[in-house]
């Protein structure tokens, strides 16, 4: 019986045209190539190619051979991807999020839960995190708003709430809370990399000027040796500390204050069942 790579060179062969060319394309002889071809013509019973002394040219035979070879292939492909990706879900933990914070206490307890299990996490917009969902590239995503559908389970994880970070002498520094229209027209700093935040400089500041940071170093550097205020939040500053010679101050806009709801589907229900227990464990100790 023909093997896969014979069908893959009976390709190369058709998409190149000549002998030559698919042999330097395949990194093998030519003598070799021809062989193989003639092999698998032999295995086929049928001839593929219409010869001549210095030309090979598919036949009708050939043509055909050619598209199911290309269906074959392709089905090869998708077995080895299939079963790739499904090896890789049972050996890790796919991860998405609307915002960076939710990651920064979910991946820790996840791998304390499941510690045979890699971790991986990605940031993407809310809709792409639940098409994503639904095709299996996350086991769990992360969203600011709760979901409802008859195939996720979607449960309250966690709260985020911005703030503003001033240096001292700024003229707003005294202010108890602040609304964004307050630091609208500012110059601030701010860090590229904040996902579905992204939507409060772009929608409600469009007067400021923001000095976008990608690399975190960078950010970090200006934040100490600048006076320009930025974007903080309750969960950044339980993370990190704070910075000194800053004052936080509240944003008081329901766009600056999240609730965070982490959604899986229904069958993954019993397989993160460890972690909707401590999920209740903590709910229960905060009320």
């Amino acid at each position: 019986m023909f093997e896969l790579h014979q069908l893959e060179q009976l390709i190369a062969v058709a998409e190149c045209g000549t002998l030559s060319q698919a042999a330097g394309k395949l990194h093998i002889s030519q003598p070799a190539l021809s062989r193989s071809i003639q092999k698998l013509e032999s295995e086929l019973q049928a001839e593929l190619f219409l010869r001549s002394k210095n030309k090979i040219e598919l036949n009708d035979n050939g043509k055909l051979a050619v598209e199911c070879a290309r269906k074959v292939v392709g089905q090869a492909e998708d077995m080895v991807e299939q079963v790739r990706s499904y090896d890789r879900n049972q050996r890790t933990i796919f991860i998405g999020s609307c915002a960076p914070a939710p990651l920064w206490e979910l991946s820790p307890v996840l791998s304390s839960l499941y510690p045979d299990k890699a971790i991986s996490t990605e940031m993407k917009e809310p809709d792409q995190l639940l098409q994503g969902l639904m095709r299996s590239d996350y086991q769990i995503i992360i969203l600011p708003e709760p979901v409802e559908s008859d195939e996720l389970y979607c449960t309250r994880w966690g709260e985020e709430h911005l703030m503003f970070s001033l240096p001292p002498a700024h003229p707003l520094s005294g202010s108890k809370a602040l609304h964004l229209k307050d630091m609208d027209g500012e110059t601030m700093l701010l860090f590229s990399r904040i996902g579905f935040w992204q939507r409060i400089p772009s929608e409600k500041m469009t007067s400021s000027h923001f000095l976008v940071q990608q690399n975190t170093y960078d950010f970090e550097e200006l934040i100490r040796h600048s006076a320009l205020p930025y974007f903080s939040s309750d969960l950044a500053l339980k993370q990190q500390g704070p910075e000194p010679n800053r004052i936080f101050i509240p944003i008081l806009d329901p766009e600056a204050n999240i609730t965070y709801y982490l959604a899986v589907k229904k069958q993954s229900r019993k397989k993160f069942s460890a972690l909707f227990q401590r999920i209740r464990r903590s709910m229960d100790n905060d009320t």
